[in-house]
């Protein structure tokens, strides 16, 4: 084994599960997700020596790869029939866990590119300007993507996040607690 493979490999060591997260986030399912994170890293592989930031290339592709597995149509999608990875039967009785389950939920009232943008924005810990270069728009749709999307959250969890930081880095989005229903 080189060089080469040797450092791959130990780059899909250490963003794998990452990635897949990410993925998942983004699209909402984890069959789509382990899809899309393995047909970037085939691809990142044959541009191993060439990409100068494969960590920011590899992210940014599998936010792409998972929009795309999203807007497939319906007939050429693959349909399983069982499901490897189900999700558990019931909620853990930790706070961290339940408040992961609310605001995965929320995620998915979004629409893609606004999950995407608040995925990377509040979760992975990204600047507008990184988020804008990973989805490849302006840094106004970006900050207007972010603040529709936060409204949208904010009125499925009935949740103000102005107090919120996005500077604070990777995950921080992810102690916020619904309000209790009334």
């Amino acid at each position: 084994m080189n060089d080469r493979e040797t450092e791959f490999r130990d780059f899909v060591g250490a963003q794998m599960e990452p990635l897949r997260g990410l993925a998942y986030l983004t699209c909402g399912d984890w069959q789509t997700a382990e899809d899309a994170v393995l047909t970037v890293l085939a691809k990142l592989y044959v541009k191993w020596g060439r990409i100068e930031r494969p960590d920011s290339y590899a992210r940014t592709a599998v936010v792409r790869a998972a929009i795309d597995e999203t807007r497939r149509p319906w007939w050429r999608r693959e349909q399983s029939t069982s499901h490897a990875m189900p999700e558990p039967p019931s909620f853990d009785r930790t706070h961290a866990v339940d408040d992961r389950l609310h605001i995965r939920a929320a995620l998915q009232h979004l629409p893609a590119r606004l999950r995407a943008v608040v995925v990377l924005r509040f979760l992975e810990g990204l600047s507008v300007q990184q988020t804008a270069e990973a989805l490849a728009c302006p840094e106004g749709t970006v900050k207007s993507y972010t603040a529709r999307g936060l409204d949208i959250l904010r009125k499925v969890l009935g949740t103000d996040f102005t107090d919120q930081n996005p500077e604070e880095g990777r995950y921080a989005a992810r102690s916020v607690r619904p309000a209790p229903s009334r």
